[in-house]
């Protein structure tokens, strides 16, 4: 099993007053050789938006964009005719495919909107861009793994073009449970979103990062309270990027 881990504090930081972003991978005015991204996972920002303000109309192409509302409210609008509010609980997709514009607002003014917006690079170029979101309240599950994100129409949660699989885990103090990776090739990055979590032999605090790859299996135990988002993603870019 090879791991990567990144410190919570070790991350790109830009506070633009109406934006306070932290960076995992490379992003923006943060560049960092050795951060560029995880097997597909491209961008793994972690957003506060001041009361009122957003994210103006702005452009994407090639790219799955998820974005997963940690507290407050946060409005969508995009040229396909979507307008649309995530909140907490929910999780949003987009494939922004052949191209998109969209612009995202904190729909509240009296509170600021926490958010996670993700990264991946689809298998391939040229679909056509789509919208979703789900509800991911209803499936939530104590001490054990919640699937929000699968590369399969049917399954739990959300779809996105690719191989990649996102789950939620929720343990309680003392205990935990063994991660089976979904497809061989594949790494997680896991993430801590609160608490912390013993990950195989380390200890991760909140926000704090570790990418695991070449192994089948791993277990998570929580050391206290811990709330965590598992990504699993292809480690190897497709063929576009090459």
């Amino acid at each position: 099993m090879k791991t990567v881990y990144h410190k919570a504090d070790s991350r790109g930081h830009a506070d633009h007053g109406w934006l306070n972003s932290y960076h995992t991978f490379s992003f923006a005015n943060y560049q960092n050789p050795e951060r560029t991204h995880f097997g597909v996972l491209r961008v793994l920002n972690d957003d506060t938006v001041s009361q009122g303000m957003g994210f103006g109309t702005h452009p994407h192409k090639d790219m799955e964009i998820i974005s997963i509302p940690l507290e407050g409210d946060l409005e969508h609008k995009d040229s396909m005719g979507t307008t649309a509010v995530i909140k907490k609980g929910e999780i949003q997709v987009m494939s922004a495919g052949t191209g998109i514009m969209h612009s995202e607002y904190n729909k509240n003014k009296d509170e600021a909107v926490k958010f996670l917006q993700i990264w991946v690079f689809p298998r391939e170029v040229g679909v056509e861009p789509r919208y979703d979101q789900k509800s991911i309240v209803e499936g939530e599950k104590i001490n054990g793994f919640q699937q929000i994100l699968s590369p399969n129409k049917n399954d739990d949660g959300v779809w996105i073009h690719q191989d990649a699989w996102f789950n939620l885990a929720n343990f309680t103090k003392g205990n935990g449970k063994n991660y089976m990776l979904n497809k061989k090739g594949n790494g997680v990055y896991v993430f801590v979103l609160k608490g912390s979590a013993k990950v195989g032999d380390r200890i991760l605090n909140e926000r704090d990062g570790l990418g695991i790859w070449d192994t089948q299996s791993f277990n998570i135990e929580a050391v206290e309270d811990a709330e965590i988002l598992l990504m699993e993603v292809p480690m190897e870019l497709p063929s576009y990027l090459k």
